[in-house]
């Protein structure tokens, strides 16, 4: 027998329940450039980053707002010599309910290795094995002075759900991985579509607090046109643009109302020469260049405004405030006289050049770069065509220097913070034919400075290092340097991004700001 006041209470609680909408879940939507890597043993771009970092967890992290690192899915680590070892926390599960073990970080840097791709070149002669289910130790050939910084960017994946769905064909379980994420981290992936869109929930059972207002799914969509960006911010149907909006359409919005976000990681924007083709395998002929590039156009071509920029001067080969820079007041300048008496020592008359002067089709700050270029080096009595190639088929023509383009422009950041990572996969002679090396520089002295960097056991060691590395591509001109690099993002009034607005903050490594446990969404 039902009690009349518990029929009562029944029929208004149904009623609330009709008359009240569900709690609306707030949806969180950003776009960056194609493709988005989610195979964590393939990931390497900006995209992939943030997919990452949100995905999936690292035994370390940077620390918000000041250098070093602290312990993540570790809880602290011991580094005796080449050997580190690591403990681990005893409360994280993956999302697939599995317990992290030691196993896992093990066979998430084997598989790295095996595959070869992405930033695998980090931990060439490291080895690991699991003490016991909370105990991993690393053991490195050669001393590896930002070992502790690379491990940002071995993301750990559950091993007993990759082996579940690998196949016989698919050892690694490829096909998986590049569909599925299989981390831990605080969002999982719900649709995943590598040129299209990226759709991730948040994770209720992360091992650590996800901030109450957190957005409840994000999508993140990839390859947008600028317009289009422009125009889903105008009508509040979108929430953070890419950091390649044109500089003007970026200040177009601002002035509508939109707030500008901004990360200062550890990288530049690069005018990469294929030191393999002709007239560009010549040093002379590479610093003519160098010399007639207009930097002080440049940096206007990147202004916000006043106060906000898209970059700030180059004063070399490595950005300022890493080992090796030059001071800020060193900033490059253009030098029409000394281009005109390095073309007078190069062996190629400039009426028979032809460079072919390539941009990146998502990024169409880079078309006006490649027409900067042009304009430039026609006082030179240079030709020049100008080719847009879109970032897949970039990536594959740089994959051979004979298909390589004279000149490229690449945007590249150090991916753990190090100069290690920014300059060791650009120019060391063994890591030719990526997006990052199409200079395919082979020098002795660029060499040997590069693993003097990586092996010195102090910052005075590892500053000379990096300081003889910067005179020494500063003499051949492999590259030219236009700026270092300061990304700059247009938003919604819905979000707060803390990371991206306080550098108390803020991690010093790009697309870490985006780490959507850490935002608010703002209804």
């Amino acid at each position: 027998m039902i009690k009349t006041g518990t029929m009562l209470a029944a029929a208004l609680a149904a009623a609330t329940a009709l008359a009240s909408p569900a709690f609306a879940q707030t949806v969180l939507r950003l776009d960056e450039v194609a493709v988005g890597e989610l195979d964590p043993a393939k990931a390497s771009d900006y995209a992939d980053s943030i997919l990452m970092f949100n995905v999936y967890d690292t035994l370390v992290l940077p620390n918000q707002g000041a250098p070093g690192h602290q312990p993540h899915l570790a809880t602290g680590w011991e580094i005796d010599g080449a050997t580190y070892t690591f403990t681990l926390r005893d409360d994280v599960s993956f999302q697939s309910g599995n317990p992290l073990r030691a196993a896992d970080v093990v066979y998430s840097l084997e598989r790295m290795q095996a595959l070869g791709q992405g930033l695998s070149y980090l931990f060439g002669g490291v080895g690991a094995e699991a003490v016991d289910d909370h105990t991993v130790r690393f053991t490195l050939e050669q001393p590896y002075a930002p070992f502790v910084a690379s491990l940002v960017r071995l993301p750990i994946v559950d091993q007993v759900l990759v082996e579940a769905n690998a196949t016989a064909d698919d050892p690694w379980g490829e096909t998986f991985l590049s569909a599925n994420g299989a981390g831990t981290g605080a969002y999982r992936v719900t649709s995943h579509n590598p040129q299209d869109v990226t759709v991730m929930a948040k994770n209720a059972e992360y091992f650590l607090p996800i901030a109450e207002a957190a957005p409840d799914e994000v999508r993140l969509r990839y390859g947008l046109e600028a317009a289009t960006v422009r125009t889903l911010i105008s009508q509040g149907e979108h929430d953070i643009a890419s950091q390649w909006l044109p500089p003007e359409v970026i200040r177009s919005l601002a002035e509508n109302g939109a707030q500008l976000f901004t990360e200062s990681g550890t990288g530049a924007f690069y005018i990469k020469m294929n030191t393999t083709r002709a007239p560009l395998d010549d040093v002379n002929c590479r610093l003519a260049l160098a010399h007639a590039f207009d930097y002080g156009t440049a940096m206007q071509m990147i202004a916000i405004d006043d106060a906000i920029s898209q970059g700030s001067p180059s004063t070399g080969a490595i950005p300022v405030g890493m080992f090796g820079s030059n001071p800020p007041e060193e900033a490059l300048q253009r030098d029409m006289d000394a281009a005109r008496e390095y073309m007078a020592s190069c062996p190629y008359a400039p009426a028979d050049w032809n460079l072919e002067i390539s941009w990146i089709a998502e990024v169409p700050i880079e078309e006006r770069f490649a027409l900067l270029m042009q304009a430039n080096f026609a006082e030179l009595g240079i030709s020049s065509s100008i080719e847009t190639l879109p970032w897949a088929l970039f990536t594959e023509r740089v994959a051979s220097a004979e298909n390589t383009p004279h000149i490229s422009q690449i945007f590249v950041n150090a991916v753990t913070g190090d100069p290690d990572t920014l300059l060791y996969g650009m120019y060391h002679s063994s890591t030719p034919g990526t997006w990052q090396s199409p200079e395919y520089l082979s020098d002795p002295e660029v060499d040997a400075a590069l693993e003097a960097g990586r092996t010195g056991e102090t910052d005075a060691a590892r500053e000379a290092a990096y300081s003889a590395l910067n005179d020494r591509l500063m003499a051949i001109a492999p590259t030219i340097y236009g700026y270092d690099r300061q990304s700059v993002f247009a938003a919604s009034n819905r979000v707060r991004a803390p990371a991206l607005t306080d550098p108390e903050m803020a991690f010093g490594l790009d697309g870490m700001g985006f780490s959507f446990r850490l935002m608010e969404m703002v209804e």
